[in-house]
C-alpha cells in the first residue's frame, strides 16, 4: 500500500504531507522561541540594572557566525536546486559545505561557550546570562538536530535519489525548510543579545 501525497500534493493545501508537517512542527517552533523572546523582554523592562551584550559578549565572533548561518542558508538552497535540476554532484557539494558550515558555527559558539567559563560567567552569575545560555542553547540544540538530518541525506539517505528522486528533493526540501528557520531565529538571537 502507498502512502498518498508523500509526492504530490494535497488537493485541500496544496501541500504534500511532509511539508505540511514541517510547517506545523514550525509553527510550534516559533511558539517556543516566541516564549523566549517574551521572557527576555520581561525581565529586561523590569530589571533595574541590564548589562549591554556587546560588553560581555563576543561581537565580532557572533558576526562572523551570522555571515557562516546566512551562507549556509544558501549552500542549502543550492543544494535543493541542484536536485531539481537533476544535478545529484552539485547537490552533494553544496549539501556538503552546508553541514561544513554547520560544524564551524557550532565549534565558534563552543569556543564563545569555553571563553566565557573560564572568565567565571555562567547561568547562575546573571539574568542577562541565564536566559542568554538558555536562548542560544536551545538554538544550539536545534542547529545540531539540523546538521544530523543534513548528513544523513548527504550520506545514507542520498539513496532514495536513485529510487525516487522526487521524495528524496522533497525529503531536503522538508530539511532546508527546517534549516532556514534555525538561521532564521539567529537572526534575532544576534541583534537582542549582541548589540542591544
Amino acid at each position: 500500500m502507498e502512502i498518498p501525497y508523500t509526492v504530490e500534493s494535497r488537493p485541500d493545501t496544496g501541500l504534500y504531507n511532509a511539508k505540511m508537517g514541517i510547517w506545523l512542527f514550525l509553527a510550534s517552533e516559533m511558539m517556543l522561541f516566541g516564549a523566549f523572546f517574551s521572557a527576555y523582554i520581561l525581565l529586561r523592562t523590569n530589571a533595574i540594572d541590564w548589562p549591554r551584550g556587546s560588553t560581555i559578549l563576543n561581537v565580532p565572533l557572533a558576526t562572523l557566525n551570522t555571515v557562516i548561518l546566512i551562507t549556509s542558508s544558501i549552500t542549502m538552497i543550492m543544494s535543493w536546486v541542484s536536485l531539481v535540476m537533476k544535478r545529484f554532484d552539485r547537490f552533494r557539494l553544496c549539501l556538503g559545505m552546508t553541514i561544513l558550515l554547520g560544524i564551524t558555527f557550532l565549534i565558534i559558539k563552543g569556543f564563545e561557550y569555553h571563553h566565557k567559563f573560564e572568565l567565571g560567567l555562567y547561568p547562575k552569575t546573571s539574568t542577562f546570562l541565564a536566559i542568554y545560555f538558555a536562548m542560544t542553547g536551545v538554538h544550539v540544540l536545534h542547529l545540531i538536530g539540523g546538521t544530523i538530518v543534513n548528513v544523513y541525506l548527504w550520506g545514507p539517505g542520498a539513496k532514495m535519489w536513485k529510487s525516487d528522486p522526487q521524495r528524496f528533493t522533497n525529503r531536503l526540501e522538508i530539511a532546508g525548510l527546517y534549516w532556514h528557520f534555525v538561521d532564521l531565529v539567529w537572526l534575532f538571537v544576534f541583534p537582542t543579545f549582541y548589540l542591544l
